[in-house]
């Protein structure tokens, strides 16, 4: 019951994340998802467009706090943190080019 909850925030965590990078992407970059995505590729920015994508889980989490979703929250937070540690191995060039 709790692996669930926390799974269920994870994939939360997951969409928004999608949907903040779908939106950064196409509202101040390009409008093709995949060549902007490309383009901050190659430009070094590939970290910074998924950090500012990951500016959205602010709101699954909070409104899973209200409702006192407890695990549900700490599923949101795990994906975070696993987000933000892609974003430095990729700042820091440990992982090479993903597209």
């Amino acid at each position: 019951m709790i692996k669930k909850e926390i799974f269920i925030g994870f994939l939360i965590g997951l969409l928004a994340t999608c949907a903040g990078v779908f939106l950064y992407s196409t509202l101040f970059l390009n409008p093709d998802l995949m060549e902007s995505l490309k383009i901050a590729q190659s430009n070094n920015r590939l970290g910074s467009v998924i950090a500012l994508g990951a500016i959205l889980n602010f709101l699954p989490f909070f409104v899973f706090l209200k409702k006192n979703k407890i695990y549900r929250a700490r599923g949101v937070i795990i994906f975070t943190i696993l987000t933000g540690i892609l974003i430095a191995l990729i700042n820091f060039n440990v992982i090479g080019p993903i597209l």
